[in-house]
This record gives structure tokens, sequence and C-alpha cells, in this order.
């Protein structure tokens, strides 16, 4: 499976800087399913009501997923791959 990599930014509620990739099939394109995901992510890791937009988040790449990753993201459309204080 092709994903799409969509880079993300978002400032925590203590002022660091979170970056973590949104990993989606390649095919949605659709930028409101793909901040909805960013926003789960972040309640599940207590950042509920963080900003997530198109300032935060921007399409970075198409790349080959792993397998983990292509059976995450066909059981819940997505997958999340933490960069940067996200703890």
């Amino acid at each position: 499976m092709k994903v799409a990599v969509w880079d993300t930014y978002v400032t925590r509620k203590d002022g660091k800087v979170m970056h973590f990739d949104i990993l989606v099939d390649e095919n949605q394109k659709d930028q409101n399913i793909i901040f909805e995901y960013g926003k789960k992510y972040l309640k599940n890791v207590m950042q509920e009501g963080q900003p997530l937009t198109s300032k935060e988040c921007n399409f970075c790449h198409i790349d080959k997923a792993p397998e983990n990753v292509e059976k995450e993201i066909l059981n819940r459309g997505y997958s999340i791959i933490e960069m940067e204080n996200c703890y």
C-alpha cells in the first residue's frame, strides 16, 4: 500500500512543539478527514483542543507503508508516527 504522509507540528499545552506524521491511504485527499485523525491522536495524548489546521499539518510525500502500518490504516483509516515531543 502506498500512503500519503502528512507532516504535523502542534504546539502542546506546555508550549513545546510536538512533531508527528499522519499516514493515510494515498487516495485519501480530504484534508478535513485527515485533520480529524490528527485531532483523535491529540485527544489520546492529552492534547485535546490544540489547533490542527493546514497551518500545522501539510502533505509531505507518498511512501510505501510497512505491513504493520498498512494493517493499521486498513483497520482505522490512519496511522501516526511520533517524531518529537509527543509525550
